[in-house]
């Protein structure tokens, strides 16, 4: 997939940029898929501080164009949080001020998921214009972490990428045994 992707960058020449940021409004408005993947690539393609700032702009562009998508599609049916989502339940009950504050700070925490952060703003009564000044705003700080992560694992050799992968392994094995320990 990765060598696909490059390669498309490679073919859509000048227009690269375009694609890189069409994929990145696709990966936010699923809302599953992380977009670190991106991130990697384009600071592959195109540099680290160009990759960094087209990562950073897609992924603004995605948020925006998810969280309208998200709230066209509620006013179709009705959906709300599941109940064990205590701050994101207070986001959908927020309005103004209040949910750009709290958007802000989903947006400052990096482990949050964008799909829920941009779900629930699209149950609240914030406004687009809040709502994308919010994600711009406290996505700075993220995307600085996450490209420098990316940065880092990229210039890592094969054994320091295997050290990561089983660490990450161990993690997934923790957390999925504390999670049935729950149920």
């Amino acid at each position: 997939m990765k060598e696909f992707i490059l390669n498309w960058f490679s073919q859509a020449g000048p227009f690269s940029i375009i694609v890189s940021i069409f994929i990145n409004i696709v990966i936010s408005i699923f809302g599953v898929i992380p977009s670190v993947f991106l991130t990697a690539l384009n600071i592959t393609f195109f540099g680290f501080e160009a990759g960094m700032f087209i990562s950073y702009i897609g992924e603004c562009a995605g948020a925006s164009t998810s969280f309208l998508l998200y709230r066209k599609g509620i006013r179709y049916m009705e959906y709300s949080l599941p109940a064990h989502s205590k701050y994101l339940n207070k986001l959908t009950a927020s309005t103004g001020k209040e949910a750009f504050i709290f958007v802000l700070a989903f947006r400052l925490v990096p482990f949050i998921p964008s799909g829920l952060i941009n779900l629930g703003a699209a149950l609240s009564k914030i406004s687009l214009l809040h709502f994308t000044l919010a994600s711009t705003i406290g996505k700075i700080p993220a995307m600085l972490l996450e490209a420098y992560s990316v940065n880092e694992v990229l210039m890592w050799e094969t054994e320091g990428k295997g050290i990561l992968f089983i660490v990450s392994f161990i993690m997934l094995l923790i957390y999925w045994a504390v999670k049935r320990k729950r149920v």
